[in-house]
């Protein structure tokens, strides 16, 4: 594949995960949603750290912000922060010493405030093409 198939690849992978994260939302699974969109966001940033970089196969990490540092995007501080606080769904969903506390904090109101700022930076990110 060449970079441009490679970045189309990361980003359809990217919006097949961001219907999963919907399903799970609407059945009210809200850690693993919250999960899928830290993945929706490092797909997304894998294509882009493809585009900005010589090599086709990005870093093997799920930070986003070393991620997004990597990559030509122009990121406020308030972008920063965001991948920070989404890099910690990865990590609170996955640990089995995270998980119970990252489960009691999915409550229906904190997860959907936290789908929409991650959906909204997605979108955000797709226009930077």
């Amino acid at each position: 594949m060449n970079k441009n198939d490679l970045i189309k690849f990361w980003l359809a992978l990217a919006k097949e995960d961001l219907k999963t994260a919907e399903n799970l939302l609407k059945a009210k699974d809200y850690a693993w949603c919250l999960f899928i969109m830290h993945l929706v966001i490092e797909k997304t940033l894998k294509a882009f750290w493809i585009r900005d970089n010589k090599e086709d196969v990005p870093p093997k990490t799920h930070n986003l912000l070393k991620l997004a540092e990597e990559t030509k995007l122009d990121l406020s501080g308030k972008h920063k922060l965001l991948l920070l606080d989404i890099n910690d769904f990865n990590i609170e969903a996955r640990y089995p010493d995270y998980k119970r506390n990252f489960h009691k904090k999915c409550t229906e109101k904190f997860s959907r405030q936290q789908f929409e700022l991650i959906r909204e930076f997605y979108k955000w990110l797709l226009k930077q093409k």
